[in-house]
């Protein structure tokens, strides 16, 4: 095997091993998201992360591949490589897929596949326990081909974002942005969940598991090192072991998360609350995602624990905007997607810039407003571009078969109604010599209880 050989057999590897990696952050979010929400609905969240994989993978392989990294693009969309044949998969360097020239095309699409199958993921997060499956579906295609396009501005050789130097280096804005802004728009047209909201006031609506929200972001968090490394896409890409660099500066971002939402809550609400420490390791691994190779790590941690803050105070406001976000993804994956999208206009590192032949110096290291205003820029265009298109589209679903759980579907669980199921069985079918609740239709009513014999009286002590 000569040494060209030898490096393309390392550089799929690594790209396979890291896109597994990102394929078991699905995991993450099954139980992170059926964490911080009701067990009622524990089902439907689980079977909806199923789906996510199943949907993704189908559409990215047949159509969205080819529009966001076809050879021969627009600037808008890629022009070649829909339903790619065997012969595309093995090629390595040549149409129609020659921006992978390190890997195979088929390496290229599995990894790729598995970052838009992460942020259709995001998407279903906002819109958690009041959407009928259906919608998962038929917008889950729609909004894997939105995610495509973007990919192609940002991503692609061909892309208008690209040849004006935008920095993503792993998807703060294709992936976790554009994730946000499909979830505020399925959040604002579904309305609140029923009791969010009591008098214009938002009412707790506490998840039923926080050990499952803690597996779930440590699942993500490992899944990460899959996520932003492997964005590297060959073993020697900055120089051999490059990636190793990305993912220092990954797991320093994370741990700075957890800290600054931990002191930010502990200054706001007045307690460390672990949800919002949670939610912040979340929000720094997407800042960081962006910035992960042009930054130093002290600027990463720097990054983590702005984005940290960031979450705490997101989730807030975004209460207080009357919108119902079940997990936290408006603020963990919209609003710290903004901030390390934008923090590369100040902290992008020159000599990394230089090295990995990819946007300018960031304004600390006097490289101008230059950086910062194409970044700017890139986060208009793709806002406006993922919003209008998915609310629209969603807005077409609501008017014609509509979108929204039956009032009484949701009180009673999207568990029964959607899946015939329940996450939890035994809190809700009768069991001999226990408490539970009987199933009649959609609605699960809880049968009366009987009264608790009143303990027997302690023996009267004996006397003489």
């Amino acid at each position: 095997m000569s040494n060209e050989e030898l490096g393309l057999a390392a550089s799929t590897l690594w790209v396979v091993i890291a896109a597994v990696f990102v394929l078991f952050m699905q995991a993450g979010f099954a139980f992170l998201e059926a964490g911080l929400t009701r067990m009622k609905n524990v089902g439907h969240i689980a079977a909806k992360n199923a789906l996510v994989l199943g949907i993704a993978a189908i559409t990215y392989y047949l159509v969205g591949f080819g529009i966001a990294f076809g050879d021969g693009g627009t600037g808008l969309v890629g022009g070649s490589g829909l339903v790619p044949s065997v012969d595309d998969l093995l090629a390595v360097g040549t149409e129609p897929f020659s921006w992978f020239g390190a890997i195979p095309g088929g390496a290229a699409l599995l990894f790729q596949t598995a970052f838009a199958a992460v942020s259709l993921a995001i998407v279903w997060g906002a819109m958690a326990e009041r959407a009928r499956l259906w919608v998962y579906i038929v917008f889950g295609v729609a909004y894997t081909l939105i995610y495509s396009v973007v990919s192609h501005w940002i991503w692609s050789g061909d892309g208008w974002l690209f040849a004006k130097g935008m920095q993503d280096f792993a998807g703060s804005t294709v992936v976790h942005y554009q994730g946000a802004l499909a979830g505020l728009a399925g959040a604002l047209l579904l309305g609140p969940r029923i009791g969010k909201f009591v008098g214009g006031r938002p009412q707790a609506i506490p998840g039923h598991n926080m050990a499952y929200t803690t597996l779930g972001v440590f699942i993500l968090w490992f899944g990460w090192f899959g996520f932003n490394p492997g964005s590297t896409l060959s073993v020697d890409y900055g120089g051999v072991g490059f990636f190793a660099y990305v993912a220092l500066n990954t797991n320093l971002a994370a741990a700075a998360g957890v800290i600054g939402a931990m002191v930010t809550a502990w200054i706001v609400i007045r307690k460390p609350d672990l949800s919002m420490m949670l939610n912040g390791a979340i929000g720094a691994l997407v800042a960081i995602t962006a910035a992960c190779a042009f930054v130093a790590p002290w600027a990463a941690i720097m990054i983590g624990l702005v984005a940290g803050a960031i979450v705490v105070l997101g989730v807030l406001l975004v209460e207080r905007l009357g919108i119902d976000d079940p997990v936290g993804a408006l603020a963990a994956h919209g609003m710290a997607g903004v901030w390390g999208t934008l923090s590369l206009g100040f902290l992008t590192v020159p000599q990394l810039a230089e090295s990995l032949e990819w946007g300018q110096a960031g304004l600390l290291y006097g490289g101008g407003l230059h950086q910062l205003g194409v970044q700017a820029l890139g986060l208009v265009a793709v806002g406006a571009f993922t919003f209008s298109a998915s609310f629209l589209i969603l807005w077409a679903m609501k008017a014609t078969v509509g979108i929204r759980a039956e009032p009484s579907v949701e009180a009673a669980g999207l568990d029964v109604s959607e899946h015939g199921m329940w996450g939890y069985p035994e809190f809700y079918i009768p069991v001999p010599g226990g408490y539970g609740t009987e199933h009649h239709g959609h609605h699960v009513v809880a049968p009366p209880r009987e009264a608790p014999a009143a303990p027997a009286a302690p023996p009267a002590p004996a006397t003489g």
